[in-house]
């Protein structure tokens, strides 16, 4: 990926600093909510965008790589190019690592040697070009990503004496997935983090941790039924920094990167910011499981992420050994996901304690209806998203093949707060109240995020602008909304967005907001409280009915699900 290449290349860390990671509740990793890490490094052969980066260089990578994995005794994941897998020093390497610890599976990136040997002509600048619709299997047709996953499985099983098990891309389309899984029984996937034009790869609105089951006519949008899924969860990979990634570079040309990849200054090759972020991730409530992805594609190089890397792995190691977090290969975790869930769960990621000179706080939690986060801001709330899934829109690579060098997927929003943000003007709902006459933001303490159930999340959050303390219940399907105070409180949350924002809204009315987005109508319901419609930038507010909302965010517009 072309700008996270061109910053991964000048990234360094600073060192390791294990003393300070904090104690935390021991074993978090086997039980109930087990905290997941798969170490997944995708191998492609060669880097047109760098002379200086041989296929030597890459390849160096690699065994630089599974030396340090070796050190410590993880095991993990490598997924092959199929450039690279037609190399045999590749093929040599990766049939000497034991099978019990490391797993071998396909990254469904679509370079020139597979295309041809599929029969098909090559389109692209380069061996291996990243567009689109050059190197991503949304570039063909349906029949062509066909002959292109028949002729990766049988070359793969020539070499390795079997089909992978894995299989992954930055993106990857429904058809393929579903005849992988249908045809070679496949039983994991992964896609990209959410991110916002990125190398020109949009995926923005989904599910936004963990994994899900993708409807069988859209592999980013979650299925809502058993029937209409693909039985292949997808992870999400890279590691978000789930307070900052959401609107990183907010008001500039492009959104930024912060995540767990080893060659990012302020990210995964800084020891104050992994250090932090493992913590978070142990502690955090995850509602069902916890999961995160470390390691890293070889076209950045072994020099620009061995910091990183270095500072990681042990780590990991440690956590693992304090019985903390479960090591294990993406396959591995794709099984457990199919052993424990028939559809979609409901899971969250909670920070409670942002790294040294923020104050910031947030929970993201996801369904197979919606997703929704709230960040704490200075001691204030802000709803900053929430989206929408639902099953019956297709995607517009399911039949089609793309034609332009970016590609796009979304969800159904309903608060965006990075595209209805600017810099100056954050979108969102904010928790107010009307006090001696006045709108008034309210201010509280910490919340205290919990799990008393499997697939709900309880956040108290005590107020100081009142004498009061708000409580918000999810689940799968709706989110609750109350204060408990002695005295009856005026309050209301008020959604506000930027100048000159385009909405989906279509009718603001007293029970129901109704929208429409990529030609999909969709709604919400208050099934407790109502909806006002503001003028200007204030779009509506939403008032308790007894001092209590409760909106469902399983309705669409032919009732609920």
């Amino acid at each position: 990926m072309i700008k996270r290449y061109i910053t991964g290349l000048a990234a360094f860390a600073t060192a390791c600093l294990l003393s300070s990671f904090g104690t935390v509740k021991a074993d978090t990793s086997g039980g109930d909510q087990p905290k997941i890490v798969n170490i997944v490094n995708f191998i492609r052969l060669l880097e047109p965008r760098d002379s200086a980066i041989t296929e030597d260089v890459l390849y160096q990578t690699v065994v630089r790589q599974v030396e340090i994995m070796k050190k410590y005794k993880l095991g993990g994941t490598f997924l092959l190019q199929y450039d690279a897998l037609m190399d045999p020093r590749y093929q040599k390497l990766l049939k000497s690592l034991p099978r019990s610890s490391f797993e071998i599976g396909a990254w469904w990136e679509i370079p020139q040697p597979l295309v041809e040997k599929a029969g098909l002509k090559w389109r692209g600048r380069y061996p291996w070009d990243w567009r689109a619709n050059i190197g991503f299997s949304t570039g063909y047709t349906p029949k062509e990503r066909e002959k292109l996953a028949d002729v990766y499985m049988r070359d793969f099983k020539k070499i390795f004496g079997y089909y992978p098990k894995s299989v992954a891309s930055w993106f990857i389309d429904a058809h393929t997935l579903n005849y992988l899984y249908q045809k070679y029984h496949i039983v994991a996937s992964a896609n990209c983090k959410d991110q916002y034009g990125t190398d020109g790869y949009t995926l923005w609105g989904g599910y936004w941790n963990q994994a899900y089951y993708p409807s069988k006519i859209n592999s980013y949008m979650p299925a809502q039924n058993a029937v209409n899924q693909i039985p292949v969860p997808i992870f999400r990979m890279l590691g978000s920094d789930p307070v900052r990634q959401y609107d990183n570079g907010l008001g500039t040309t492009r959104q930024g990167v912060v995540t767990l990849e080893p060659v990012y200054k302020f990210g995964g090759g800084d020891s104050t910011w992994v250090n932090w972020y493992f913590k978070e991730f142990v502690d955090g409530e995850s509602t069902g499981f916890a999961y995160t992805q470390a390691g890293q594609e070889n076209s950045f190089t072994w020099g620009a992420m061995a910091k990183g890397f270095e500072i990681q792995m042990p780590l990991i190691a440690k956590l693992r050994d304090e019985h903390k977090i479960k090591v294990e290969t993406l396959a591995a975790s794709g099984k457990w996901f199919k052993e424990h869930y028939k559809v979609t769960p409901a899971t969250s990621v909670t920070i409670n304690n942002d790294i040294e000179g923020s104050d910031r706080k947030t929970v993201w939690f996801d369904s197979r209806f919606y997703r929704i986060n709230l960040i704490w801001e200075n001691g204030t709330l802000r709803l900053r998203d929430i989206h929408l899934f639902d099953e019956k829109l297709p995607s517009v690579y399911e039949q089609e093949k793309a034609t332009s060098n970016e590609c796009s997927f979304f969800t159904l929003p309903v608060v965006d707060g990075y595209l209805w943000s600017t810099a100056q003007q954050m979108a969102g709902l904010r928790l107010k109240a009307i006090i001696d006459g006045k709108e008034t933001l309210m201010e509280g303490g910490d919340p205290v995020v919990t799990s008393p159930v499997p697939g709900k999340l309880h956040i108290s959050w005590p107020l100081k602008t009142i004498s009061g303390t708000l409580v918000i219940d999810m689940d799968e399907r709706q989110v609750s909304m109350k204060i408990k105070s002695e005295k009856h409180i005026d309050w209301f949350m008020d959604m506000s967005v930027a100048d000159k924002t385009k909405l989906p809204f279509t009718k603001i009315g007293h029970r129901q907001i109704k929208c429409k987005f990529e030609g999909m109508d969709y709604g919400v319901e208050a099934e407790k409280g109502s909806f006002i419609k503001s003028e200007g930038n204030e779009v509506f507010s939403i008032r308790p009915e007894k001092s209590v909302v409760i909106l469902n965010l399983a309705y669409t517009w032919t009732g609920k699900n």
